[in-house]
């Protein structure tokens, strides 16, 4: 199975969508295998954003995420990366199609609630820097209802 890197940043936090982030991802039938909340040190958000580094938004995007708690959570399914993406829509949540979570509740690029990875090079980079080894390794029981 799948793995992919999500993460509620510090406006969904602050605007108690944490539990609606959870929810659809549930609903959906992906398996969560990690969760934690977390105060960002600013060399682990230096370190997520690194390829962002030489564009001119990096600090702004560093001073952001350390700015409150975020909810850092691992996800694995069949497809679940680019499921994930769907489900978050555009990083511009004035294109987000109605339906995804920027879509239904965010206003502003820069306030955007949400991080998913977007490939699985990504995913594993970001797994790995967010949790190490600290991931649950669990079957669900529903899992016969939801792949052949």
């Amino acid at each position: 199975m799948e793995r992919t890197f999500v993460m509620v940043k510090p406006d969904g936090v602050q605007r108690a969508l944490v539990g609606e982030v959870i929810r659809r991802f549930e609903a959906k039938g992906f398996t969560l295998v990690g969760l934690k909340m977390v105060q960002v040190s600013r060399e682990l958000a230096e370190k997520h954003y690194d390829v962002h580094r030489e564009r001119p938004f990096f600090g702004s995007l560093v001073n952001f995420i350390i700015s409150a708690p975020v909810v850092a959570m691992v996800w694995e399914g069949k497809g679940v990366i680019a499921a994930a993406r769907k489900i978050i829509g555009a990083t511009n949540p004035l294109n987000a199609e109605p339906g995804t979570i920027r879509g239904d509740y965010g206003v502003d690029i820069g306030r955007n609630l949400i991080h998913g990875s977007d490939a699985p090079e990504t995913a594993a980079q970001e797994v790995s820097l967010w949790f190490g080894d600290e991931l649950a390794n669990w079957e669900p029981t529903i899992k016969p209802w939801l792949y052949e």
